[in-house]
């Protein structure tokens, strides 16, 4: 394979403007509602920073953010070693910026409460080594993995990162990777893009004692191949998020549609998207995911800094508040926060709320 350049993979994303992101500002809705960010990345790449004082920046801007999820991202690989053991790297880092955040020197929020990390599925059963080598760094914090499957045929969507084969998720060894997760109590967390999404029913359904994450609503594509077809790819996204559903060992994350290949165009306004414009454009696969999943199988995630391309983490929060503004206390509890500590089993200890 073709290496990459900094170049490549910096193009894949939205780049982030903090002085765009400075020109909308908005008041917080309802700053006590504890919140779990159940997914975000840190990392230091080439032209790219983000690390624990920029997420503490982000979650100091008025929600009431008690714990989030590290989800894996390529970080601080091991540079030698065996290849399949690099990653552990990334949950040695992972915990690390934890225990920083349990001395309380920075405030009482609990990043990286729950590490995702990568190992590879294809591996099988032999996973399991790997498995044990991320429980074993990550002092109690290590909640599965992650392994990218986002596949398609236009270049224009491929992250040059991640190169994985087509239909990845049905192959027989793969799955046996993902049912030793399961029989470590350990989680997989789905990446991939909107027509694969029927791949991950088959995988569940192959696999149904392993708890299971969508990532992103299923990556609803809009550029490229795609780009203009909003209206056309709706209905089959809406039949396979349904047909998925029907799978009760899988849950969902709500967000990461800020990116650039969902096509909403966010970034191309003078000025960032207000609350109630995300809402607006989100609310018909947020709506569609809640009724077919239910909230005690939604988690509301951040995807940053990888969506903060489009709009700024206090907006970003606000959108979700203004799309749960009529469920209940117990729905909005599961929205905001039970869900993702549920699914992960994050420590109590270390998401209890601030107030």
């Amino acid at each position: 394979m073709a290496s990459t350049t900094p170049a490549q993979i910096k193009n894949a994303y939205l780049a982030v403007r903090p002085d765009w992101l400075e020109k909308h500002q908005e008041d917080i809705l309802e700053p006590d509602l504890p919140i779990v960010d159940p997914h975000h990345h840190l990392w230091d790449r080439l032209g790219w920073r983000f690390m624990f004082d920029d997420l503490l920046s982000d979650t100091s801007t008025g929600h009431n953010i008690i714990a989030t999820v590290f989800v894996q991202c390529k970080a601080f690989h091991k540079s030698d070693g065996p290849i399949e053991m690099r990653p552990i790297g990334e949950s040695q880092f992972a915990a690390g910026v934890a225990a920083m955040c349990e001395s309380d020197t920075y405030g009482t929020l609990r990043a990286c409460a729950g590490i995702v990390s990568h190992a590879d599925m294809m591996l099988g059963s032999d996973v399991e080594r790997v498995l044990q080598n991320h429980i074993d760094v990550s002092g109690g914090r290590f909640c599965g993995i992650r392994h990218i499957t986002a596949w398609d045929d236009d270049p224009e969507l491929m992250n040059p990162n991640y190169t994985p084969p087509q239909h990845q998720l049905l192959d027989a060894k793969f799955q046996e990777g993902i049912r030793t997760l399961g029989r470590m109590g350990l989680t997989f967390d789905a990446w991939l893009y909107h027509p694969q999404i029927d791949d991950l029913t088959a995988a569940a359904k192959a696999c149904p004692d392993t708890k299971i994450v969508l990532d992103h609503c299923g990556g609803p594509l809009g550029i490229g191949a795609y780009a203009g077809r909003r209206s056309e790819i709706f209905p089959s996204w809406v039949a396979s998020i349904k047909a998925l559903a029907e799978c009760p060992n899988v849950h969902v994350k709500l967000g990461g549609l800020g990116m650039r290949i969902n096509g909403f165009g966010f970034e191309d306004s003078d000025v960032p998207p207000s609350s109630a414009t995300l809402a607006a454009a989100w609310k018909p696969y947020i709506e569609t995911c809640i009724e077919a999943f239910g909230t005690n199988r939604c988690m509301f995630e951040s995807n940053f800094p990888v969506d903060k391309g489009s709009y700024s983490y206090p907006v970003f929060w606000n959108a979700c508040k203004i799309l749960a503004k009529y469920a209940t206390p117990t729905e909005k509890e599961d929205l905001f926060s039970s869900t993702a500590q549920k699914f992960y089993g994050l420590i109590s200890s270390q998401t209890t709320s601030k107030h």
